[in-house]
């Protein structure tokens, strides 16, 4: 990966000349700076298929998934959080490849949707938690998603609590700006299924959005590629046309292989997306949620936890079925 491929005019083909892409808060590019994407040791995925070796199910789990460079979350369940960030950037860094990460503990998190609620006790708990986060990347290379589904999950909340959370990203942006200068932020702006083009670019750009390198999509959900490019690009129309200025952005391809049925939370017949790599539609591809890590108590995956590996979801996944 040390020469990049410039995906990103694929990705905004469809904007006019005259809409400039406003600079990255980075001048580093971290995927010069590494020879591929990292494969997390200890995913929940490698982790079941070292303990199952004898199941039937674990070749094809070990070789289809857990084996696919993929992002490691971090949350209150993460322990001292600058030094979870930092060693697992530190592996990467010692073996010359870039790790994906999500920070995933805003306060109120899920408010809405319920099924991932909890983060941080505070706006404050999760300032000093957010620096933390980005002080144990420091100057490694690196990527981040910026909280995911914080921007779409406001169909319940005052326009206090909206403002409260734009300013709990305005603040992490600043954070990774100021002590992880080789990362590329990705501010989350849920899925096309969710909000409006024009909806969610106003809401990028309240929360800081030209402080961050771009924004993510498809992040747990299941819309195809192709969808996810589309919405991207209006949200870049729109950004364009209301502030000056567009982002790049990627797109979770872990689980759209089948596109989406309409149902977000463990639906049935989906299948395993493109793996992780640069361009596709998007800057990149990347897979952010693990293959067979449970939504939440829904679906295929009734009676589980969100984030619970489930192997034999996990397995069908594989083949679509």
């Amino acid at each position: 990966m040390r020469r990049r491929l410039r995906a990103l005019a694929v990705a905004l083909f469809a904007l006019p000349l005259a809409f400039a892409v406003a600079p990255s808060a980075h001048a580093a590019d971290p995927t010069t700076m590494t020879s591929g994407f990292y494969v997390d040791p200890d995913s929940s995925a490698k982790r079941w298929v070292a303990a199952n070796p004898r199941d039937g199910r674990a070749p094809a789990i070990g070789s289809a998934i857990a084996n696919t460079p993929m992002a490691r979350w971090f949350g209150a369940w993460s322990g001292t959080v600058g030094t979870a960030t930092g060693g697992f950037v530190g592996a990467a860094d010692q073996v010359d490849k870039l790790p994906l990460l999500v920070a995933y503990n805003i306060y109120n998190r899920d408010y809405c949707g319920g099924h991932s609620a909890g983060g941080a006790a505070s706006p404050s708990a999760y300032r000093s938690w957010i620096a933390q986060f980005a002080g144990g990347i420091a100057s490694r290379p690196a990527v981040v998603i910026l909280e995911p589904d914080s921007l779409a999950d406001y169909g319940c909340m005052t326009q206090a609590q909206i403002d409260e959370r734009a300013g709990m990203l305005t603040g992490a942006l600043a954070e990774f700006s100021r002590q992880a200068p080789n990362t590329w932020v990705y501010l989350d702006a849920g899925n096309p299924g969710w909000a409006s083009a024009a909806t969610m670019a106003r809401r990028l750009h309240e929360a800081g959005l030209r402080q961050a390198h771009g924004f993510s999509l498809n992040v747990s959900n299941y819309f195809s590629t192709a969808e996810n490019t589309a919405y991207g690009n209006a949200v870049n129309r729109e950004l364009g046309a209301r502030y000056g200025y567009t982002k790049p952005f990627v797109v979770d391809s872990s689980r759209n292989g089948n596109g989406s049925n309409g149902q977000w939370c463990n639906p049935s017949g989906r299948r395993i997306g493109t793996p992780t790599q640069l361009g596709g539609g998007a800057e990149m591809l990347l897979w952010i949620k693990v293959p067979g890590e449970s939504d939440g108590n829904c679906g295929v995956g009734g009676g589980s936890s969100a984030g619970q590996f489930l192997p034999e979801v996990a397995y069908k996944m594989i083949y679509g079925y």
